[in-house]
Protein backbone atom coordinates (compact mmCIF):
# COMPACT_ATOMS: atom_id res chain seq x y z
CA UNK A 1 0.00 0.00 0.00
CA UNK A 2 1.58 3.43 -0.81
CA UNK A 3 -0.97 6.29 0.03
CA UNK A 4 -1.40 6.11 3.84
CA UNK A 5 -4.47 7.49 5.58
CA UNK A 6 -3.14 11.07 6.27
CA UNK A 7 -2.35 10.94 2.36
CA UNK A 8 -5.77 11.15 1.65
CA UNK A 9 -6.97 13.69 4.34
CA UNK A 10 -4.81 15.75 2.53
CA UNK A 11 -6.79 15.45 -0.71
CA UNK A 12 -10.24 16.52 0.76
CA UNK A 13 -11.37 19.91 0.66
CA UNK A 14 -12.33 21.00 3.95
CA UNK A 15 -16.13 22.54 3.34
CA UNK A 16 -16.25 23.55 6.67
CA UNK A 17 -15.96 27.75 7.48
CA UNK A 18 -12.63 29.16 8.67
CA UNK A 19 -14.02 30.33 11.65
CA UNK A 20 -15.26 26.88 12.75
CA UNK A 21 -12.36 25.13 12.73
CA UNK A 22 -11.27 24.13 15.49
CA UNK A 23 -9.99 20.50 14.39
CA UNK A 24 -8.08 20.34 11.25
CA UNK A 25 -9.80 18.06 8.59
CA UNK A 26 -7.40 15.41 8.53
CA UNK A 27 -7.62 15.02 12.09
CA UNK A 28 -11.05 13.84 12.22
CA UNK A 29 -11.13 11.64 9.03
CA UNK A 30 -7.81 10.14 10.63
CA UNK A 31 -9.27 9.75 14.18
CA UNK A 32 -12.71 8.47 12.37
CA UNK A 33 -10.92 5.46 10.33
CA UNK A 34 -8.12 4.52 13.03
CA UNK A 35 -11.51 4.14 15.33
CA UNK A 36 -13.78 2.15 13.13
CA UNK A 37 -10.61 -0.40 12.21
CA UNK A 38 -10.46 -0.83 15.78
CA UNK A 39 -14.07 -1.80 16.21
CA UNK A 40 -15.89 2.04 16.73
CA UNK A 41 -19.70 2.18 15.52
CA UNK A 42 -20.82 5.55 16.58
CA UNK A 43 -19.49 9.25 16.92
CA UNK A 44 -19.40 8.64 20.60
CA UNK A 45 -17.29 5.48 20.19
CA UNK A 46 -15.07 7.65 18.12
CA UNK A 47 -14.58 10.14 20.44
CA UNK A 48 -14.34 7.76 23.57
CA UNK A 49 -11.69 5.54 21.31
CA UNK A 50 -9.67 8.87 20.49
CA UNK A 51 -9.74 10.02 24.48
CA UNK A 52 -8.53 6.75 25.15
CA UNK A 53 -5.41 6.87 22.76
CA UNK A 54 -5.18 10.34 23.32
CA UNK A 55 -1.48 10.14 23.69
CA UNK A 56 -1.24 7.58 20.82
CA UNK A 57 -2.83 11.12 18.39
CA UNK A 58 -1.09 13.68 20.17
CA UNK A 59 2.46 11.45 18.88
CA UNK A 60 1.24 11.17 15.37
CA UNK A 61 -0.71 14.76 14.75
CA UNK A 62 1.13 18.15 15.37
CA UNK A 63 -0.31 20.42 18.07
CA UNK A 64 -3.16 18.22 18.79
CA UNK A 65 -4.39 19.39 22.16
CA UNK A 66 -8.18 17.57 22.58
CA UNK A 67 -10.08 14.90 21.04
CA UNK A 68 -13.15 16.32 18.69
CA UNK A 69 -16.60 15.63 20.23
CA UNK A 70 -19.08 13.13 18.79
CA UNK A 71 -20.97 16.43 17.73
CA UNK A 72 -17.91 17.52 15.75
CA UNK A 73 -17.31 14.36 14.20
CA UNK A 74 -21.18 14.05 13.43
CA UNK A 75 -21.50 17.89 11.75
CA UNK A 76 -17.92 16.85 9.78
CA UNK A 77 -19.28 13.66 7.95
CA UNK A 78 -22.58 15.21 7.19
CA UNK A 79 -21.49 18.22 5.60
CA UNK A 80 -18.50 16.79 3.39
CA UNK A 81 -19.85 16.15 -0.10
CA UNK A 82 -20.37 12.45 -0.53
CA UNK A 83 -19.27 12.03 -4.00
CA UNK A 84 -15.96 13.60 -3.12
CA UNK A 85 -15.23 11.44 -0.78
CA UNK A 86 -16.04 8.62 -2.54
CA UNK A 87 -14.05 10.07 -5.05
CA UNK A 88 -10.58 9.75 -2.66
CA UNK A 89 -11.71 6.72 -1.67
CA UNK A 90 -11.95 5.42 -5.17
CA UNK A 91 -8.38 7.02 -6.14
CA UNK A 92 -7.34 5.51 -3.04
CA UNK A 93 -8.23 2.10 -3.98
CA UNK A 94 -6.43 2.09 -6.98
CA UNK A 95 -3.24 2.82 -5.26
CA UNK A 96 -3.88 -0.20 -3.03
CA UNK A 97 -4.09 -2.51 -5.62
CA UNK A 98 -2.38 -0.87 -8.39
CA UNK A 99 -4.30 -3.40 -11.70
CA UNK A 100 -7.91 -4.61 -11.16
CA UNK A 101 -8.26 -7.69 -12.81
CA UNK A 102 -10.51 -10.32 -13.42
CA UNK A 103 -14.27 -10.55 -12.14
CA UNK A 104 -15.70 -7.05 -10.55
CA UNK A 105 -19.13 -8.03 -9.01
CA UNK A 106 -21.43 -5.01 -8.98
CA UNK A 107 -24.31 -5.12 -6.67
CA UNK A 108 -26.69 -3.13 -4.35
CA UNK A 109 -26.94 -3.54 -0.30
CA UNK A 110 -30.20 -1.28 1.67
CA UNK A 111 -28.40 0.15 5.04
CA UNK A 112 -31.54 -1.22 7.15
CA UNK A 113 -30.43 1.08 10.02
CA UNK A 114 -29.88 4.35 8.04
CA UNK A 115 -33.73 3.30 6.00
CA UNK A 116 -35.25 3.17 9.72
CA UNK A 117 -35.01 6.80 10.02
CA UNK A 118 -34.36 9.93 9.29
CA UNK A 119 -34.08 13.37 11.36
CA UNK A 120 -37.63 13.74 11.28
CA UNK A 121 -38.60 10.32 12.21
CA UNK A 122 -35.73 8.39 14.32
CA UNK A 123 -37.43 5.38 14.59
CA UNK A 124 -38.38 4.86 10.87
CA UNK A 125 -40.80 6.39 8.22
CA UNK A 126 -42.29 4.28 5.01
CA UNK A 127 -40.46 5.20 1.97
CA UNK A 128 -36.97 6.27 3.67
CA UNK A 129 -34.04 3.95 1.98
CA UNK A 130 -30.96 4.29 1.47
CA UNK A 131 -29.35 1.95 -0.88
CA UNK A 132 -25.62 1.49 -1.87
CA UNK A 133 -24.44 -0.18 -5.34
CA UNK A 134 -20.83 -1.16 -4.74
CA UNK A 135 -18.43 -2.50 -6.72
CA UNK A 136 -15.90 -5.52 -6.10
CA UNK A 137 -12.81 -6.93 -7.05
CA UNK A 138 -12.72 -10.74 -6.50
CA UNK A 139 -9.21 -11.17 -7.18
CA UNK A 140 -8.02 -8.39 -5.47
CA UNK A 141 -10.37 -8.85 -2.38
CA UNK A 142 -11.29 -5.44 -2.08
CA UNK A 143 -14.11 -2.83 -2.69
CA UNK A 144 -13.47 -1.00 -5.47
CA UNK A 145 -16.22 2.07 -4.73
CA UNK A 146 -19.20 2.56 -4.34
CA UNK A 147 -22.79 5.09 -5.55
CA UNK A 148 -25.62 5.74 -4.00
CA UNK A 149 -29.02 4.78 -5.76
CA UNK A 150 -30.72 8.25 -6.05
CA UNK A 151 -34.24 8.61 -4.26
CA UNK A 152 -36.54 8.78 -7.31
CA UNK A 153 -34.81 6.35 -9.46
CA UNK A 154 -33.33 2.91 -8.56
CA UNK A 155 -30.25 0.85 -9.03
CA UNK A 156 -30.62 0.59 -12.84
CA UNK A 157 -29.71 4.18 -13.27
CA UNK A 158 -26.48 4.00 -10.40
CA UNK A 159 -24.74 1.14 -11.90
CA UNK A 160 -23.88 3.06 -15.37
CA UNK A 161 -22.60 6.01 -13.11
CA UNK A 162 -20.52 3.42 -11.05
CA UNK A 163 -19.38 1.77 -13.93
CA UNK A 164 -18.22 4.69 -15.68
CA UNK A 165 -15.88 5.86 -12.62
CA UNK A 166 -13.80 2.55 -12.30
CA UNK A 167 -11.37 1.19 -14.40
CA UNK A 168 -12.52 -2.02 -15.86
CA UNK A 169 -9.70 -2.87 -19.27
CA UNK A 170 -9.94 -6.24 -19.46
CA UNK A 171 -12.30 -7.02 -16.51
CA UNK A 172 -15.46 -9.24 -16.26
CA UNK A 173 -18.08 -7.46 -15.01
CA UNK A 174 -20.71 -9.80 -13.01
CA UNK A 175 -24.48 -8.19 -11.35
CA UNK A 176 -27.65 -9.97 -11.26
CA UNK A 177 -30.92 -9.44 -13.32
CA UNK A 178 -30.52 -5.37 -12.52
CA UNK A 179 -28.25 -5.62 -14.75
CA UNK A 180 -30.06 -6.55 -17.67
CA UNK A 181 -30.38 -2.89 -19.48
CA UNK A 182 -28.99 -1.61 -22.80
CA UNK A 183 -27.58 1.34 -21.00
CA UNK A 184 -25.99 -0.81 -18.70
CA UNK A 185 -24.14 -3.35 -21.24
CA UNK A 186 -23.41 -0.62 -23.25
CA UNK A 187 -21.65 1.22 -20.35
CA UNK A 188 -19.38 -2.04 -19.63
CA UNK A 189 -18.72 -2.54 -23.21
CA UNK A 190 -17.54 0.99 -23.00
CA UNK A 191 -15.13 0.73 -20.94
CA UNK A 192 -13.24 -2.33 -22.35
CA UNK A 193 -15.12 -4.72 -20.19
CA UNK A 194 -17.15 -7.89 -20.90
CA UNK A 195 -20.00 -8.68 -18.60
CA UNK A 196 -21.74 -11.80 -17.27
CA UNK A 197 -25.20 -10.98 -16.35
CA UNK A 198 -28.19 -12.93 -14.45
CA UNK A 199 -31.49 -13.31 -15.90
CA UNK A 200 -34.64 -13.51 -13.76
CA UNK A 201 -38.17 -14.75 -14.88
CA UNK A 202 -39.67 -11.62 -14.55
CA UNK A 203 -37.59 -10.93 -17.54
CA UNK A 204 -40.20 -13.49 -19.56
CA UNK A 205 -39.06 -12.93 -23.16
CA UNK A 206 -35.05 -12.69 -22.51
CA UNK A 207 -35.73 -15.57 -20.06
CA UNK A 208 -37.72 -17.82 -22.10
CA UNK A 209 -35.33 -17.67 -24.77
CA UNK A 210 -32.47 -18.32 -23.30
CA UNK A 211 -34.28 -21.20 -21.34
CA UNK A 212 -35.08 -22.42 -24.70
CA UNK A 213 -31.98 -22.57 -26.22
CA UNK A 214 -29.87 -23.82 -23.29
CA UNK A 215 -32.44 -26.88 -22.46
CA UNK A 216 -32.54 -27.56 -26.31
CA UNK A 217 -28.57 -28.16 -26.09
CA UNK A 218 -28.56 -29.29 -22.71
CA UNK A 219 -28.32 -33.08 -23.80
CA UNK A 220 -27.33 -33.07 -27.25
CA UNK A 221 -23.37 -33.83 -28.02
CA UNK A 222 -20.97 -30.57 -27.50
CA UNK A 223 -19.98 -28.34 -30.92
CA UNK A 224 -16.82 -26.36 -30.63
CA UNK A 225 -17.27 -23.21 -30.13
CA UNK A 226 -21.19 -23.32 -30.15
CA UNK A 227 -21.80 -25.46 -27.30
CA UNK A 228 -19.28 -25.96 -24.52
CA UNK A 229 -19.41 -27.59 -21.20
CA UNK A 230 -17.85 -27.18 -17.74
CA UNK A 231 -18.98 -29.24 -14.76
CA UNK A 232 -17.37 -29.45 -11.14
CA UNK A 233 -18.27 -30.88 -8.07
CA UNK A 234 -17.61 -29.35 -4.55
CA UNK A 235 -17.62 -31.51 -1.16
CA UNK A 236 -18.18 -29.78 1.91
CA UNK A 237 -20.69 -28.52 5.06
CA UNK A 238 -22.45 -31.57 5.31
CA UNK A 239 -23.58 -31.57 1.01
CA UNK A 240 -21.73 -32.82 -2.16
CA UNK A 241 -22.69 -29.98 -5.27
CA UNK A 242 -22.34 -30.40 -8.93
CA UNK A 243 -22.49 -27.66 -11.26
CA UNK A 244 -22.62 -28.02 -14.88
CA UNK A 245 -21.92 -25.03 -16.87
CA UNK A 246 -23.28 -25.08 -20.66
CA UNK A 247 -22.39 -22.12 -22.71
CA UNK A 248 -24.24 -21.43 -26.45
CA UNK A 249 -23.11 -18.80 -28.74
CA UNK A 250 -23.61 -17.78 -31.86
CA UNK A 251 -21.26 -14.92 -31.99
CA UNK A 252 -22.05 -11.31 -32.85
CA UNK A 253 -25.40 -12.50 -34.15
CA UNK A 254 -26.72 -13.26 -30.62
CA UNK A 255 -26.99 -9.64 -29.87
CA UNK A 256 -29.10 -9.36 -33.08
CA UNK A 257 -31.34 -12.39 -32.21
CA UNK A 258 -32.29 -10.08 -28.79
CA UNK A 259 -32.86 -7.48 -30.95
CA UNK A 260 -30.12 -5.32 -29.70
CA UNK A 261 -31.14 -5.27 -26.07
CA UNK A 262 -27.94 -5.69 -25.04
CA UNK A 263 -24.88 -4.36 -26.33
CA UNK A 264 -21.76 -6.99 -27.13
CA UNK A 265 -24.12 -10.25 -26.29
CA UNK A 266 -22.13 -13.23 -27.91
CA UNK A 267 -23.19 -15.91 -25.64
CA UNK A 268 -25.66 -17.41 -23.12
CA UNK A 269 -24.88 -19.99 -20.28
CA UNK A 270 -27.38 -22.30 -18.14
CA UNK A 271 -26.01 -23.44 -14.76
CA UNK A 272 -27.53 -26.15 -13.73
CA UNK A 273 -27.16 -27.07 -9.39
CA UNK A 274 -27.45 -30.07 -8.03
CA UNK A 275 -27.09 -30.47 -4.23
CA UNK A 276 -27.16 -33.33 -2.10
CA UNK A 277 -27.20 -33.83 1.86
CA UNK A 278 -25.16 -36.98 2.60
CA UNK A 279 -26.91 -37.51 5.87
CA UNK A 280 -30.49 -37.65 4.41
CA UNK A 281 -30.13 -37.93 0.91
CA UNK A 282 -32.25 -34.80 0.14
CA UNK A 283 -31.68 -33.68 -3.04
CA UNK A 284 -32.33 -30.21 -4.71
CA UNK A 285 -32.13 -28.85 -8.28
CA UNK A 286 -31.87 -25.06 -9.76
CA UNK A 287 -30.92 -23.80 -12.95
CA UNK A 288 -29.44 -20.12 -13.88
CA UNK A 289 -29.37 -18.69 -16.57
CA UNK A 290 -27.14 -15.62 -18.00
CA UNK A 291 -26.15 -13.36 -20.86
CA UNK A 292 -22.59 -12.65 -21.52
CA UNK A 293 -20.41 -10.28 -23.76
CA UNK A 294 -17.32 -13.21 -24.14
CA UNK A 295 -16.61 -15.92 -26.51
CA UNK A 296 -17.90 -19.39 -25.82
CA UNK A 297 -14.39 -20.55 -26.26
CA UNK A 298 -13.70 -21.16 -21.99
CA UNK A 299 -16.52 -22.36 -20.36
CA UNK A 300 -14.49 -23.10 -17.12
CA UNK A 301 -13.86 -19.47 -17.20
CA UNK A 302 -17.39 -18.40 -17.53
CA UNK A 303 -18.49 -21.10 -14.50
CA UNK A 304 -15.71 -19.65 -12.36
CA UNK A 305 -16.52 -15.97 -12.68
CA UNK A 306 -20.12 -16.46 -12.22
CA UNK A 307 -19.32 -18.39 -8.84
CA UNK A 308 -16.88 -15.36 -8.08
CA UNK A 309 -20.03 -13.10 -7.90
CA UNK A 310 -20.84 -14.31 -5.00
CA UNK A 311 -17.69 -12.77 -3.05
CA UNK A 312 -19.23 -9.34 -3.27
CA UNK A 313 -22.27 -10.84 -0.47
CA UNK A 314 -19.86 -13.02 1.36
CA UNK A 315 -16.67 -10.71 1.78
CA UNK A 316 -18.24 -7.20 1.30
CA UNK A 317 -21.61 -7.38 2.72
CA UNK A 318 -21.58 -10.14 4.86
CA UNK A 319 -18.43 -8.10 6.76
CA UNK A 320 -19.97 -4.88 6.63
CA UNK A 321 -23.30 -6.05 8.46
CA UNK A 322 -21.46 -8.59 10.70
CA UNK A 323 -18.28 -7.29 11.52
CA UNK A 324 -19.10 -4.13 10.88
CA UNK A 325 -22.72 -3.49 12.17
CA UNK A 326 -23.48 -1.73 9.67
CA UNK A 327 -27.24 -2.46 9.05
CA UNK A 328 -27.40 -1.19 13.18
CA UNK A 329 -26.26 1.82 12.26
CA UNK A 330 -28.67 5.40 12.85
CA UNK A 331 -26.42 7.91 10.81
CA UNK A 332 -28.64 9.70 7.96
CA UNK A 333 -28.05 11.00 4.27
CA UNK A 334 -24.83 12.39 3.99
CA UNK A 335 -23.41 11.32 7.13
CA UNK A 336 -24.64 7.46 6.60
CA UNK A 337 -22.40 7.97 2.53
CA UNK A 338 -19.59 8.69 4.04
CA UNK A 339 -19.26 7.00 7.26
CA UNK A 340 -20.13 3.67 4.42
CA UNK A 341 -16.49 4.70 2.46
CA UNK A 342 -15.18 4.98 5.67
CA UNK A 343 -15.98 1.98 6.87
CA UNK A 344 -14.83 0.52 3.66
CA UNK A 345 -11.14 2.21 3.48
CA UNK A 346 -10.92 0.08 6.93
CA UNK A 347 -11.95 -3.20 6.05
CA UNK A 348 -9.70 -2.84 2.60
CA UNK A 349 -6.80 -1.61 5.34
CA UNK A 350 -7.72 -4.90 7.29
CA UNK A 351 -8.03 -6.65 4.48
CA UNK A 352 -4.60 -5.98 2.86
CA UNK A 353 -2.85 -6.53 5.51
CA UNK A 354 -1.76 -10.04 4.76
CA UNK A 355 1.09 -10.56 7.70
CA UNK A 356 -1.49 -11.44 10.26
CA UNK A 357 -2.90 -14.69 10.47
CA UNK A 358 -6.73 -14.53 11.75
CA UNK A 359 -10.09 -13.35 11.62
CA UNK A 360 -11.17 -9.72 10.80
CA UNK A 361 -12.74 -9.35 14.32
CA UNK A 362 -9.20 -10.23 16.06
CA UNK A 363 -7.27 -8.11 13.71
CA UNK A 364 -9.47 -5.05 14.81
CA UNK A 365 -9.26 -6.10 18.82
CA UNK A 366 -4.93 -6.85 18.02
CA UNK A 367 -5.19 -2.88 16.12
CA UNK A 368 -7.04 -1.63 19.39
CA UNK A 369 -4.71 -3.18 21.91
CA UNK A 370 -1.46 -2.94 20.20
CA UNK A 371 -0.49 0.83 18.77
CA UNK A 372 2.45 -0.55 16.48
CA UNK A 373 0.25 -2.41 14.95
CA UNK A 374 -2.19 0.48 14.49
CA UNK A 375 -0.20 2.62 13.35
CA UNK A 376 1.19 -0.09 10.52
CA UNK A 377 -1.87 -0.14 9.13
CA UNK A 378 -2.33 3.34 9.30
CA UNK A 379 0.73 3.57 6.93
CA UNK A 380 1.54 6.87 8.80
CA UNK A 381 3.56 9.54 7.00
CA UNK A 382 4.04 13.25 7.86
CA UNK A 383 1.07 15.49 8.48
Amino acid sequence: MKTGIIDICKQIEDPRMDRKKVHKMETIIYISIAAVICGAQSWNEIEEFGNSKLDFFKSKIPNLESIPSHDTFNRFFSIIKPEFFELIFRNWVKEVCQEVKGVVAIDGKLMRGSSKCNEAHPTGQAGFKLWMVSAWSASNGISLGQVKVDDKSNEITAVPLLIHALELDNCIVTIDAMGCQQEITKSIIERGANYIIALKKNQKKSYESVKQIIDEYENKSLIPGRVTRHTSENTGHGRVETRVCTVVSYGPIMEKMFKGKFEGLKSIVGVKSERVIVATGECTKETRYYITSLENTNPEEIATAVRQHWSIENNLHWQLDVTFKEDYSKKIQNAARNFSAATKIALTILKNDKKTKGSMNLKRLKAGWNENYLSELLQDSAF
